[in-house]
């Protein structure tokens, strides 16, 4: 069962990513959550995964692309590869292009080798978060990076004056449960979905 910070969620609500919530979370250093720094490592990271594990990316999908920070470092990575990122933010798609659609209802007719939704799912409701689990699923060919604010981190590692509190926060276990359906947790927010031809060897793995 998912807990708001705070009061209601307005999660689901697009509205509400609009300038204003970019400049306080992203681009004002004196209150950003993360920085440039923080995405060229995790962009860094999930590029080393795919290379470690003979993952050939032809095509990303990146969930919830935000101000689009990891785009350039993947691209750079992969240069031949297709980048989609998604938000449904109207004033990030007017400004950068995206594809507006939540990652609950998004469709292609082609799978991504690399699939990247990292902080989204405590935006949504329980079931549109269960929903968007399956579709990344549906949608992952290779590779799935995942991350979302908990429980435990809003308990033990967040900073709170930093962090967006209106969200609903569930258990690191209702994420891993759906997930491991159809993925095997290798760590570090990196899953390889199950039937994948790639090998990992035993230590490598969570499972």
């Amino acid at each position: 069962m998912g807990l708001p910070a705070r009061g209601l969620t307005r999660a689901g609500r697009s509205g509400r990513f609009d300038r204003e919530y970019y400049r306080r979370f992203y681009l004002d250093p004196r209150t950003a959550v993360t920085s440039p720094f923080e995405a060229r490592a995790r962009a860094r990271l999930i590029a080393a995964f795919a290379d470690l594990s003979g993952l050939p990316v032809g095509r990303i999908l990146d969930a919830g692309c935000g101000i689009g920070r990891l785009r350039r470092p993947l691209l750079e990575h992969f240069p031949r590869a297709e980048y989609v990122g998604l938000e449904v933010s109207e004033y990030l798609c007017r400004r950068y292009g995206w594809e507006r659609c939540g990652i609950e209802d998004y469709r292609s007719t082609t799978r991504f080798d690399l699939v990247i939704c990292y902080d989204v799912m405590q935006y949504l409701g329980e079931a549109a978060a269960a929903r968007a689990l399956a579709n990344l699923a549906e949608l992952t060919r290779g590779a799935l990076y995942f991350s979302a604010l908990t429980l435990a981190d809003w308990r033990d590692n967040c900073d709170r004056r930093r962090t967006d509190r209106d969200v609903l926060m569930r258990s690191g276990e209702w994420y891993r449960a759906r997930l491991r359906r159809t993925f095997r947790e290798v760590g570090a927010g990196l899953w390889l979905k199950r039937g994948a031809p790639l090998v990992l060897w035993e230590l490598e793995r969570c499972d």
